[in-house]
């Protein structure tokens, strides 16, 4: 029996549906749930959140965020969030560059994270076969 899942951002609904099973990274590790899991709420590092369906994977660029797990439900509350399809693979690339550009310059907060959100967008585009270059 498959459970509610939804992923969320302030901007929109980045997924909605059931899922038989989620692979997730907390800041206590990889985390996988699946339908009956005992509630659960933590914190979850910018990566892929992995959505399995019926047969089907769907994949997630997640920018951090926090995991709501209950038997029935699970709720992933992000800043941003975007499907792996979505992602526009020549910007994620070029976001990459100037971070890394900006890095070897301006060792910051900042910088980093940019870095991280571009890496994890360009991870996700590569496991659904690079996603889309939009012009």
């Amino acid at each position: 029996m498959p459970f509610k899942l939804e992923i969320i951002t302030p901007d929109r609904v980045v997924f909605s549906g059931n899922a038989d099973f989620v692979s997730v990274r907390g800041v206590e590790g990889e985390l996988g749930i699946m339908p009956g899991h005992i509630p659960l709420f933590t914190k979850l590092l910018p990566e892929l959140v992995t959505v399995h369906q019926e047969g089907r994977k769907e994949v997630v660029a997640a920018m951090g965020g926090f995991l709501d797990v209950h038997p029935d439900r699970v709720t992933i509350l992000s800043d941003a969030a975007e499907l792996a399809s979505e992602i526009d693979v020549a910007r994620a690339r070029s976001a990459k560059e100037r971070a890394e550009e900006k890095a070897r310059h301006n060792k910051d907060l900042e910088n980093e994270a940019a870095l991280v959100r571009a890496v994890v967008r360009l991870r996700a585009s590569e496991v659904v076969g690079g996603a889309t270059t939009r012009g």
